[in-house]
């Protein structure tokens, strides 16, 4: 009948029991690894949320005699982030006369619509030829 111990001095349960704390181990660093991740991943959602309401508008309907307001998707004043709109559809929202901008976050500051660069603005490369200094 073969021995229980083997020659080096420790069973086959301690070397279970070392085994078992091991794994414990390894289980708790891979549990903290992934609450981790889970905080990343939420931080990320957060900040593309941010930063799809900071390109986006809203409507705050309008209420027995006020008029419907438009906000940024950031303003405070309404905090309602359901139903954001674009840049588009906000430029065509302020155009109708029962919308009004909102008077905290100036919506229609952002709204202006973009403007070509005047010649002198462009870079270097981009100016015809022999229009302003030359470079050498």
């Amino acid at each position: 009948m073969p021995d229980a111990t083997p020659k080096s001095g420790t069973s086959d349960l301690d070397r279970n029991r070392v085994l078992l704390d091991w794994l414990r181990w390894q289980v708790g660093q891979t549990e903290r690894r992934i609450r981790e991740l889970e905080i990343q991943e939420a931080q990320e959602r957060q900040r593309r949320e941010r930063a799809r309401a900071e390109m986006s508008w809203k409507i705050q309907p309008q209420r027995s005699s006020s008029t419907a307001l438009l906000h940024r998707g950031t303003c405070a004043t309404y905090p309602d982030q359901v139903g954001l709109i674009s840049r588009e559809d906000a430029m065509v929202a302020l155009a109708e006369p029962d919308i009004e901008p909102c008077e905290v976050c100036r919506p229609d500051t952002g709204l202006q619509p973009h403007r070509k660069r005047p010649a002198h603005l462009l870079c270097a490369g981009r100016r015809q030829a022999g229009t302003g200094p030359q470079l050498r």
